[in-house]
């Protein structure tokens, strides 16, 4: 029997996959590998030993790496996932991407980031915020989710994505959107707030968190995932997605939950939850 004391540091989600990163800064990725979301690809990151296809348009579709020495991707700080892509921010700034490739999200434009902070995945769409507070994505362009304007932003201090649409929270509490609009989740209410400290996105809902411990939500609410209801938490701390249901953590500890519930994902159980502690890193991306 082998007996490991790693614990999980930082944890993400795409639909049918999952990462984490170890307290060693090494990761861990399990679930479905059709794309190679989950392949030991993720251990090795040389791309001077990158298997390189001769067939360039096979290429567009997975990234393939050199799989012959078993060595993990180290000094991870922070993982996420797209649909069926992931991504892993190093403690240098650098980010390495592997899965699907198909729109480019994990296009090889990343290894020139050598000052990022913090890393988000659409489904097929990835975004980078740098040091100097301004933002970077690449990856599927159709609904405008990489739209250059997004090099525009200044003094970003978070991002985080949607199935298609991204969201930029600036330093001064005011939340910048791009992407998909089709059902509102870029809706210009957003401009309207001055003091948010914290965002998230669903599927095509967005969430924010603002600094009287209020949350606020827009965008699509089929399931109820931007449910009036929302608007009588207080005392709220931190706040995450998943695909159409969506998360309060309050500061004494418990949480709220509303939204799609085919899965008992806003089970009533989650009432008997508490002393849940910060920073409860969220696993958001399901499509």
């Amino acid at each position: 029997m082998t007996t490991t004391t790693n614990q999980n540091t930082s944890i993400a989600c795409g639909i049918f996959h999952s990462v984490a990163i170890m307290s060693d800064k090494t990761t861990r990725c399990w679930g479905d590998n059709d794309w190679n979301q989950c392949n030991s690809v993720h251990r090795y990151f040389s791309f001077t030993n990158a298997i390189q296809t001769i067939v360039n348009w096979f290429r567009s579709f997975v990234l393939f790496f050199d799989q012959h020495e078993d060595k993990y991707l180290t000094d991870a700080i922070q993982v996420d996932c797209g649909l069926f892509h992931s991504i892993a921010l190093l403690s240098d700034g650098t980010v390495k991407c592997w899965g699907n490739n198909l729109w480019n999200q994990c296009d090889p434009v990343h290894l020139t980031f050598t000052n990022v902070v913090q890393v988000a995945c659409g489904s097929r769409h990835s975004v980078a915020l740098l040091s100097n507070g301004t933002v970077r994505c690449w990856g599927d362009n159709i609904r405008n989710q990489c739209d250059p304007l997004c090099r525009t932003f200044t003094d970003v201090i978070q991002v985080d994505c949607g199935h298609s649409h991204s969201v930029a929270l600036l330093s001064n509490g005011t939340i910048k959107c791009w992407g998909n609009n089709n059902i509102n989740q870029c809706d210009p209410l957003h401009s309207t707030f001055t003091n948010v400290i914290q965002i998230a996105c669903g599927h095509s809902h967005s969430v924010v968190l603002l600094s009287d411990g209020t949350v606020r939500c827009w965008g699509n609410n089929d399931r109820n995932q931007c449910d009036p209801l929302h608007r009588t938490f207080t005392n709220v701390v931190q706040v995450a997605c998943g695909e159409c249901h969506s998360v309060a953590l309050l500061a004494d500890g418990t949480v709220r939950v509303w939204g799609d519930n085919l899965f008992n994902q806003c089970d009533p159980t989650h009432r008997a939850i508490t002393n849940v502690q910060l920073p409860c890193n969220h696993a958001l991306f399901l499509w």
